[in-house]
């Protein structure tokens, strides 16, 4: 494992990342595309979901690499210029979260805080249930502990707002359809799920269309969803009380997420040991970018051992 020594200009010009440079990194077997800023042997990895890239970190990198953490925001298998398999199997979540692991690994840094959302978000919580030894902090954005998340999945709600996942399970239709006039759908559903849609540029979005465009990448996308469903790897996740995640966790979650119920946020803390939670009322599942000063105020107090600033409520599971 290693990586290209040589970076490359990032493709998103912007004033976010104006000090982000791209390099090119081997791991698990396939090489991977990885806007990365700041120095030094404390890393900060930074994991998009669906349908995203990279440069959804554009306001929280400069952040990290301010608070000293070398800073590595990588395109996922099957997103940007990383490699993208065109089989299912190639997206199993063992496969996925093994990419992140040896991400980690060719970095070679001492400590590591892994930051991720959606997608990103249950890489995250596998990475630092069946690797603790690599996560010394996580924190997650939108993304329901996996074991909450089927839970919810049994319910009305969420069943009703994850119909795109079963969508998804045809061949060749959902690439047809969001692929349309070089994938315009992808960003009509962010801009109409988006509460301010301020935050996330015209710019943005070409970069998230171009991603969706490319020869076999919308297959390589979509793959996720059918590897998930066609593996059912979340029922290998720890089950309440038994084996918590050991690593300080950040759960960071707008309230006015489309896709996921607050529902699933509820006892995450039965597989978390040590776990601080925020809710942001009105905001969307976009959260890092359409709050980002926010989430930018708590990550920094969080990273820094202060007071996390509280806009929440507990919530109780109702039977």
């Amino acid at each position: 494992m290693g990586y290209a020594s040589k970076p490359v200009q990032a493709q998103l010009h912007s004033p976010e990342l104006a000090a982000a440079k791209t390099i090119h990194v081997a791991a698990n077997g396939i090489n991977f595309e990885v806007l990365t800023q700041g120095e030094g042997d404390r890393l900060a990895v930074c994991l998009h979901g669906f349908p995203e890239h990279a440069c959804c970190w554009r306001f929280q990198m400069p952040l990290l690499a301010r608070l000293g953490f070398q800073v590595w925001a990588p395109n996922l298998r099957g997103y940007g210029a990383t490699d993208s398999p065109q089989s299912v199997s190639a997206y199993r979540l063992k496969t996925l979260v093994d990419d992140v692991a040896g991400l980690i690994q060719a970095a070679g840094a001492r400590e590591t805080v892994v930051i991720g959302h959606d997608w990103g978000g249950c890489l995250a919580w596998a990475l630092a249930t069946w690797f603790p030894s690599l996560v010394q902090r996580l924190v997650i954005l939108n993304a329901p502990h996996p074991q909450c998340f089927i839970r919810e999945l049994r319910r009305p709600v969420q069943l009703a707002k994850s119909w795109y996942m079963f969508f998804f399970q045809v061949p060749r239709v959902p690439e047809w359809l969001l692929g349309l006039n070089r994938a315009r759908f992808i960003a009509r559903i962010i801009r109409a799920t988006t509460r301010d849609r301020s935050c996330i540029s015209e710019e943005v979005l070409e970069i998230y269309r171009q991603n969706a465009s490319r020869a076999g990448g919308l297959t390589a996308m979509l793959n996720w969803y059918r590897a998930s469903v066609r593996s059912r790897s979340t029922t290998h996740f720890p089950k309440r009380e038994v084996d918590k995640i050991a690593a300080p966790t950040l759960f960071i979650w707008g309230s006015a997420d489309r896709f996921l119920s607050v529902r699933t946020t509820v006892e995450t803390d039965a597989y978390v040991a040590n776990l601080t939670f925020r809710l942001l009322p009105g905001v969307s599942h976009w959260v890092q970018e359409e709050a980002w000063e926010t989430v930018n105020t708590m990550l920094e107090a969080w990273l820094s051992g202060r007071p996390v600033p509280d806009f929440s409520r507990p919530l109780a599971l109702r039977p």
